[in-house]
């Protein structure tokens, strides 16, 4: 049986797609944390949250779409002391108009991460 809880993001592998296209348009996204090189990056809340929507964002264009095809986030936040700051970088990073979002306080996030997001895309023929 394989381990399901590693010691560090470097080391995960989790049963989940990290991107999920329906073929409706609608298009999921897994959870993202502030991961970079395999760990969790330093500096707070800002520096997650903008390292998480890197990560968002990267995933979203493995699939053809970017941060503007979002119609829903949702934002684990590990202490909700942390919305503000999070705000912050959220308003900065995202299109208007702005996707709908939950914000919600967890118990606890994998590694110990402040923030974790996720997201409901939808692709848009023309």
């Amino acid at each position: 049986m394989t381990d399901l809880a590693p010691t560090s993001p470097a080391h995960a592998r989790h049963p989940y797609s990290p991107l999920r296209d329906t073929g409706t348009g609608l298009v999921f996204v897994s959870g993202q944390l502030g991961i970079a090189d395999g760990r969790i990056v330093d500096g707070g809340i800002a520096d997650q949250t903008r390292q998480a929507l890197a990560n968002l964002e990267a995933k979203l264009a493995s699939g053809g779409l970017g941060l503007a095809d979002i119609v829903k986030i949702t934002v684990y936040l590990a202490s909700m002391n942390d919305r503000n700051g999070m705000d912050l970088v959220y308003q900065e990073a995202l299109p208007h108009p702005l996707p709908a979002r939950t914000c919600i306080a967890v118990a606890a996030l994998p590694y110990q991460a402040l923030v974790e997001l996720d997201a409901i895309a939808v692709r848009t023929t023309n």
